[in-house]
């Protein structure tokens, strides 16, 4: 959790200082108290905006189902509930989609059709209705489908209405887990005909976190040790944070698990336990696990080139990470979060997590090789669901987009937010490897997010995406949507606002003659610099920036791209000091801005605003809708080169600092299609030089 300081806009450097005091200590005081040594930020490095963008083709549209029973949870009110997509592998190109509602789908050009009817198969025993999880969670195709016909899936059951008694269990179960293998008479058909046996049965206490993933290393060959070995995600049923079933090696909850459809050996005699596998042969302790120490493992890969797994592990208080995992590892739920101490016995919903202790070597947890935190809003309660959710998903290895090689892609599948690290930077025992966000833009090449895409979420969770990943045979990448149940192919990458802005360039932008502010008495113009030199103040009308000057030379440009150097002059110690840099200017209730600040913790600092005949409004993507933006823009007192681009066309903007080639800030708006630029602040101080501004004349 964060408390962050919520300064307060006033008119002078001491009355911000004071009101800014004020505003801290009303929220120390009415948030949760905080226990010393208490971690709160675990991931402080906001992601990086990346220039680079995935194009999305649709690929294929699947019909509405519907949960059974019907659900009390609005979330899972989606149009089709699909998990993934993979390719059979039996060189058909066919590819295979799961719903979670109970149809197995076979895709072929796009065009779906149901191969399998999981949930007819199994009624009235098979349920949908309760979890965000349940149903027919995945399928995974035996590597030599196309030989021996053999596919597993994994579903749920009520405990009440189930007639076989599972395996392993939890208390107080109230479903169970169940994988099944089914054998197809004609593995080349396009429905199932054929015969199925169960092979694993868990009972799970909670309605959460059961069986998320099932699948079979693709980087093996026949002969390989681990060809034909069956992997299993398995939560830790959901039962809470005191819950040490993770940890109890003779327990598969909280596991991941590598066992044997071929062979015999295990208790219930459907199944194998590899020799190989990390704990056979040790007392208490059960021969499938392949590693342990988890809350939710939703989904895992293998990089194809070097065969390293990657696993999503979504996290409870704060941390969604991702793991390179290997045999007997021990990810650390519920003793660790991510790599901070866990600690499931504070009395205070808040102070979970504290850092390591200087021993914890000898405890030989395995901690992510990448994370990000869920930056909750001020004054949360510690226990609300922040709405954060970490989606695993592939690194790339395809060839028709090769700026993407190398790449392990992800994302959030909460708010769709699609990121990336670069593999060679996941490291075990180094720092996180730095997250990317990468920019989406639509088959047309016009600049989308997830929400765009996949149209209205859940009732009551209008944002809500339900991200999900995929790849074919030739390892391309594919990103799925609950919300209207849509498959899109990443169909090749482009650089956010790339287009060229036009070559007509303003002269003589620091001439005195050639600015007109809003009030001329708080303005400096030396001929080389242009000095906001008295704070501004609030103006009637909408609420926007206090004071600006804006730019007369040179005609209207429609695209433009503006080039400067600032520096805020308000003291550092101010932490909501600002500058803005105007474009698009219309009249004084219609431009854009770009607001540069110290503080990016609350809605009107460090973002893209527009300001249209209403209060201004925030338009930048990185934005999280609750407490944080992107990194701030500066945070000392020295002189920062700024650039700023607005392409009207497609209604690309994008807000670059110091040089760097990835943006700072992007947003998406056609509202003015040209306009005048411009420099100023709210009620801070600040400078400009170096200005230089070209584009494509109205």
């Amino acid at each position: 959790m964060r408390i962050p300081t919520r300064p307060v806009r006033g008119s002078r450097t001491t009355a911000a200082l004071t009101a800014a005091a004020l505003v801290l200590s009303t929220l120390v005081a009415a948030a949760p108290a905080r226990a010393a040594g208490a971690v709160y930020d675990p991931v402080p490095e906001q992601q990086i905006q990346s220039r680079l963008g995935l194009v999305l083709t649709e690929y294929a549209a699947f019909p509405k189902s519907e949960p059974i029973p019907a659900p009390t949870d609005a979330r899972l009110m989606r149009q089709a509930r699909i998990n993934t997509i993979m390719e059979v592998p039996d060189g058909s190109g066919r590819r295979a989609v799961p719903d979670l509602n109970g149809s197995l789908y076979l895709v072929r050009d796009g065009v779906p059709h149901v191969y399998l009817d999981l949930a007819a198969t199994f009624a009235p025993k098979f349920f949908s209705g309760r979890g965000l999880g349940q149903g027919f969670g995945y399928v995974a195709f035996h590597p030599d489908f196309r030989r021996n016909g053999k596919l597993y899936t994994v579903h749920t059951e009520a405990a009440s209405a189930a007639t076989d008694a599972p395996d392993y269990v939890q208390s107080g179960v109230v479903y169970h887990g169940v994988i099944t293998e089914w054998t197809a008479t004609d593995p080349a058909a396009q429905t199932f005909a054929g015969t199925r046996r169960e092979v694993l049965r868990i009972g799970f206490g909670g309605q959460v976190h059961g069986i998320q993933e099932i699948n079979f290393d693709p980087t093996t060959r026949r002969g390989d040790p681990d060809h034909g070995l069956l992997y299993v995600a398995a939560g830790d049923g959901g039962l809470g944070v005191r819950n040490t079933d993770p940890q109890n090696l003779g327990m598969p909850h909280g596991k991941l698990l590598r066992i044997d459809p071929a062979g015999t050996n295990a208790p219930n005699g459907r199944y194998g336990i590899p020799p190989a596998n990390p704990f056979v042969g040790r007392a208490g302790a059960l021969g499938e696990i392949y590693a342990y120490g988890m809350r939710d493992p939703h989904r895992f890969s293998w990089d194809r080139a070097t065969g390293r797994m990657y696993l999503g592990h979504i996290g409870e208080h704060a941390v969604e990470a991702i793991y390179e995992v290997r045999a007997g590892d021990n990810l650390g739920w519920s003793e660790r979060e991510g790599a901070y101490v866990f600690d499931r016995t504070s009395t205070s919903a808040c102070d979970k997590l504290l850092p390591l202790p200087a021993d914890d070597a000898q405890y030989g947890y395995t901690y992510p090789v990448a994370a990000y935190d869920h930056e909750p809003a001020p004054g949360w309660n510690c226990t609300a669901d922040v709405g954060v959710a970490v989606a695993g998903g592939f690194v790339y290895r395809g060839r028709d987009v090769p700026t993407l090689r190398g790449k392990y892609v992800f994302g959030d599948l909460v708010d769709g937010r699609v990121l990336y690290t670069e593999v060679d930077r996941m490291r075990r025992g180094h720092d996180p490897a730095p997250v990317h966000r990468l920019a989406l833009f639509d088959a047309s090449g016009n600049p989308v997010r997830m929400q765009d895409l996949s149209g209205p979420g859940a009732p009551g969770d209008p944002s809500r995406v339900d991200l999900r990943f995929g790849t074919d045979a030739q390892g391309e990448l594919y990103l799925l949507a609950k919300a209207n149940g849509k498959i899109w192919k990443v169909t090749g990458t482009k650089v956010f606002a790339a287009a060229p802005v036009g070559d007509t360039r303003v002269r003589d932008t620091v001439r005195p003659s050639n600015w007109a502010p809003v009030t001329p008495a708080k303005w400096r113009f030396t001929g080389e610099k242009v000095i906001l030199a008295e704070a501004g103040e609030q103006r009637p009308g909408p609420r926007r920036p206090f004071e600006y000057a804006v730019l007369t030379a040179g005609p209207e440009l429609g695209a433009v791209e503006v080039r400067a150097q600032v520096r805020l002059d308000t003291p550092v110690e101010v932490t909501n000091r600002d500058v803005i840099i105007v474009f698009g200017w219309k009249s004084d209730t219609q431009f854009y801005y770009a607001h540069l600040s110290t503080d990016n913790t609350i809605y009107p600092h460090n973002g893209i605003f527009k300001v249209d005949n209403a209060d201004r409004e925030r338009l930048d993507h990185q934005w999280n809708g609750r407490s944080e933006g992107a990194a701030p823009a500066v945070t000392d007192a020295a002189w920062h080169e700024v650039r700023v681009k607005h392409l009207p066309t497609t209604g690309e903007i994008a807000v670059y600092v110091d040089g760097n080639k990835d943006p700072l800030m992007t947003a998406r708006d056609t509202t003015f299609r040209s306009g005048r630029v411009g420099f100023g602040s709210f009620d801070n101080v600040g400078s400009l030089r170096d200005l230089k501004v070209r584009g494509t004349p109205a």
